[in-house]
């Protein structure tokens, strides 16, 4: 019997910073509307001329296989978490492949918006479970930018690039890595969290971008609604199930969309703060990047052993909630 457990972890995040200072420069918002509303101070954002979620996802994965001592030919699956691909196809992921030169791997795109990550590793946990690769790469890469609105001042403070990728191996200690997962789906999520056009319900054209349509759209309220309700049970359905306490748990790692959710789903959840990671203040939400992020930054502080909780809600509606014992 074998489990999946995450050997390394790496990220980037690109240099250019925009704060909150310079984002009222260029729409109608303040640095204390912001940091009241949804935490964020600044994000980071991929200014280099003509490169997308590839390029950040490209170094990400050099430096995981540089932190795994990996060599890139023995890389056998590399999974894209990504609503920002490069282009409509091929994958992202075949394009971070051949950067990376993992010539001796399958590549594919997952869509799962902000579940991205959570939804990746859990295939990774299947194919590592039943034996069909030993080692697979789960890298989140998201140019949120790109699909931003910097005139709606509801959204475009929000969002922020970045990228973070983790390997996966088996284990025959099935006490570490992946224990379990919850997933679901709700699709009367539908409009309330989507880009309107540029697909083939209503492909881009000069009447769509004019609109406005190829943007990200965000129906606050709701998204908030759903987000900490979904996010809240699917977490405590996985404590449920593996018979978990909030004083068994270690950490919560809560995808980085809004510390106001962040923070409601942890209160009512019992967690106390200094359980809960968060790094929404610096890098904004960065959509399927934003767990993996976390767990980056965090990484001197997670110790062998440790129970933690990841648990993440994005557009279609898909959320979920993962227990996974740090093996790093």
């Amino acid at each position: 019997m074998l489990n999946a457990r995450i050997s390394a972890i790496a990220s980037y995040v690109p240099d250019d910073i925009l704060d909150n200072e310079m984002l009222s420069k260029m729409v109608d918002t303040n640095d204390e509307w912001i940091t009241t509303r949804v935490g964020i101070k600044q994000r980071r954002i991929l200014k280099k001329e003509g490169e997308g979620s590839s390029y950040m996802g490209a170094i990400a994965v050099q430096r995981l296989l540089e932190n795994a001592q990996c060599a890139p030919e023995d890389v056998q699956l590399i999974i894209c978490a990504t609503s920002n691909p490069d282009y409509r196809f091929p994958a992202t992921a075949s394009v971070i492949a051949h950067r990376c030169g993992l010539t001796g791997a399958y590549a594919y795109d997952i869509q799962a918006a902000c579940a991205g990550f959570i939804v990746a590793l859990q295939d990774a946990n299947a194919y590592i479970k039943s034996g069909i690769y030993k080692k697979v790469v789960v890298v989140a890469a998201e140019k949120m930018s790109s699909m931003v609105n910097y005139q709606d001042r509801a959204t475009c403070p929000l969002f922020g690039d970045g990228a973070a990728a983790v390997l996966v191996e088996p284990t025959e200690d099935t006490s570490k890595g992946v224990i379990d997962a919850v997933f679901h789906t709700d699709g009367n999520g539908l409009e309330h969290l989507l880009m309107r056009a540029g697909g083939s319900v209503k492909p881009a054209s000069h009447e769509t971008i004019d609109a406005g349509e190829n943007f990200l759209f965000q129906d606050g309220r709701s998204v908030y609604k759903h987000a900490v309700m979904n996010m809240l049970t699917s977490t405590l359905d996985v404590m449920k199930r593996n018979n978990l306490t909030v004083e068994d748990v270690d950490y919560l790692i809560p995808h980085q969309a809004n510390l106001r959710i962040i923070e409601a789903v942890s209160d009512r959840a019992g967690m106390p703060r200094e359980k809960v990671l968060v790094n929404i203040e610096h890098y904004g939400n960065t959509s399927a990047a934003s767990i993996p992020l976390c767990l980056d930054e965090f990484k001197g502080t997670l110790k062998k052993g440790d129970k933690l909780l990841l648990t993440a809600f994005g557009a279609g509606f898909t959320w979920g909630a993962m227990y996974l014992v740090w093996d790093i």
